[in-house]
C-alpha cells in the first residue's frame, strides 16, 4: 500500500493541471461513448479497461490511481473487476462520487448451458449473478444514460440545461438505433444463436432471441459438457458461433469444427456504441438468416 501512494504522489503533478470540465471515471469503453454523449464539451472522461482488455480480469495501472485521486465522478456498470477494486478506488479519492449505473436497470441472471456446473474463478461471474452486461440492450442504455445525466446536473448544476439537452438527443439515436434492430431482426425464424461468453442477454431479451453459452463461470466446459452442447448445436442446427476477442474460446471452435459452423467474432466492448450495434445485428442477421 505505501508503494502504491508513493507512485500516486510522484504522478499527481501530471494530472494536476487546472481543467474547468469534470473529471469522469467509468469501467468500460462503451460507457466513456455514453458519458461524452451527456456531459459533451464539460466533462473529460477517463476508462480503466482499453481495447483488447478483459473487464473481468484487469488491475488498474498506476497512472489510472493518479488520475482517480483526483476525479469528480465514477461511473461503475458491475463488471468483474469492480469487485476487486471499486472500495480501494473509492479509499483513494473519499472526494470522489461514486454512481452505480444500474440503479435503474432491471437486472436478470446470467446463465449457463443447463449441464455446466464448474466453479467460477478470478473476477468471472457464476451461474445465477447478475448478468452485467446491460450496455448491450439500447432501451436499457437510455436508462443508464438518464442516471449519468442525473449525477453530472447534481456535481454541476450549471451545466443541467447542457446535458439535458445532450440526453435528448442521444436518446433519439437510441431510439432510432432500436427500431432499426427489430426491423432488421423481426423476421427472422431461427431465434436461438451459440456464443462463447454470455454477454449478450439482455440484448437477446430486448429482440426476442435467446443466446446459447458456452461457458459460464470463465470456465471451459468439460469433454463431456461439450459434448452435451455439441448434440445441442447440432439439434438448433447453429450455423455460427459468437465469440468476443478478448476471450480465448478453444471449445468454441470445437464446437464449430464438429457441427460445421463458422466462428465469428463480435465485439461488446466497442468505443464507438451505435455502429459497433449495428455491425453486430447485421452479423447475428447473416448468421441466422442462412
Amino acid at each position: 500500500m505505501l508503494l502504491l501512494v508513493v507512485f500516486i504522489t510522484l504522478l499527481l503533478p501530471a494530472v494536476a493541471a487546472a481543467e474547468e470540465r469534470l473529471s469522469v471515471f467509468v469501467s468500460i469503453l462503451p460507457q466513456k461513448y455514453f458519458v461524452e454523449r451527456v456531459g459533451g464539451e464539460r466533462v473529460t472522461v477517463g476508462v480503466m479497461v482499453g481495447p483488447g482488455e478483459s473487464p473481468h480480469t484487469y488491475d488498474p495501472t498506476p497512472r489510472q490511481l493518479a488520475n482517480l485521486s483526483v476525479a469528480d465522478l465514477y461511473f461503475r456498470i458491475g463488471v468483474g473487476f469492480e469487485h476487486v477494486w471499486m472500495d480501494k478506488l473509492a479509499a483513494i479519492n473519499p472526494k470522489m462520487t461514486v454512481v452505480d449505473t444500474r440503479r435503474q436497470v432491471p437486472l436478470r441472471a446470467i446463465e449457463g448451458h443447463s449441464h455446466h456446473h464448474g466453479e467460477s474463478s478470478g473476477h468471472h461471474h457464476g451461474e445465477g449473478e447478475a448478468d452485467p452486461h446491460i450496455w448491450l440492450s439500447p432501451p436499457l442504455v437510455k436508462r443508464q444514460a438518464t442516471t449519468i445525466y442525473e449525477a453530472l446536473s447534481q456535481i454541476d448544476p450549471a451545466g443541467a440545461d447542457y446535458y439535458r439537452a445532450n440526453l435528448e438527443g442521444f436518446c433519439q439515436d437510441l431510439d432510432a438505433l432500436d427500431q432499426w434492430i427489430r426491423h432488421t431482426l423481426g423476421d427472422l425464424k431461427t431465434r436461438s444463436f451459440m456464443v462463447f461468453h454470455p454477454s449478450w442477454g439482455y440484448y437477446a431479451d430486448a429482440y426476442d432471441l435467446v443466446q446459447i453459452p458456452i461457458e459460464i463461470g470463465g470456465s471451459e466446459p468439460s469433454a463431456r459438457q461439450l459434448a452435451e452442447l455439441i448434440g445441442v448445436a447440432r439439434k438448433k442446427r447453429v450455423k455460427a458461433i459468437f465469440v468476443q476477442s478478448q476471450i480465448n474460446a478453444k471449445s468454441a471452435a470445437a464446437v464449430a469444427r464438429a457441427v460445421g459452423a463458422k466462428v465469428v467474432q463480435l465485439d461488446p466492448l466497442a468505443e464507438d456504441y451505435l455502429e459497433n450495434l449495428r455491425q453486430i445485428t447485421l452479423s447475428l442477421y447473416q448468421a441466422l438468416a442462412e
